[in-house]
């Protein structure tokens, strides 16, 4: 049996900072995606405005991280795989590249937001496999 350390707060959105947060690290991984060549290919699958993914992944990760359930309050259960279907309304094939832009994205914004690297580690292993199940 492996005995794992307490993490020092109950939840991800308490340890992160909260939605002040949560906020700032959407907000620097959208600005970095438009700003990056390296990220071409997750910019070009999100349409023309950035502002609607904006809003709907800050409210999707308040509550994924352990916080308030503005999203699921707002459109019922994310559904993330279903929603990012190619045949769903505004959904995009999502494959090895996209996944790897994102997660290499959300990493440098998690870097530059000041993100403590325990948790950092912790939220990429997270990301990794949300995002590789949502592939297609």
């Amino acid at each position: 049996m492996q005995i794992q350390e307490k993490p020092p707060y109950d939840t991800v959105y308490e340890w992160i900072g909260g939605e002040e947060k949560i906020h700032a690290l959407v907000e620097r991984f959208y600005d970095l995606m438009e700003l990056e060549p390296d990220y071409a290919a997750l910019r070009a699958v999100h349409g023309s405005s950035l502002d609607n993914a904006r809003q709907r992944l800050f409210w999707f990760l308040c509550g994924w991280m352990g916080g308030p359930q503005h999203y699921t309050d707002r459109f019922g259960h994310p559904m993330l795989r279903a929603r990012h279907l190619p045949q769903s309304i505004g959904g995009h094939a999502i494959g090895i590249r996209e996944r790897d832009q994102w997660l290499a994205c959300m990493d440098q914004a998690m870097g530059d937001t000041a993100v403590p690297e325990a948790l950092r580690a912790r939220l990429r292993e997270s990301f990794f496999q949300t995002a590789d199940w949502m592939r297609h």
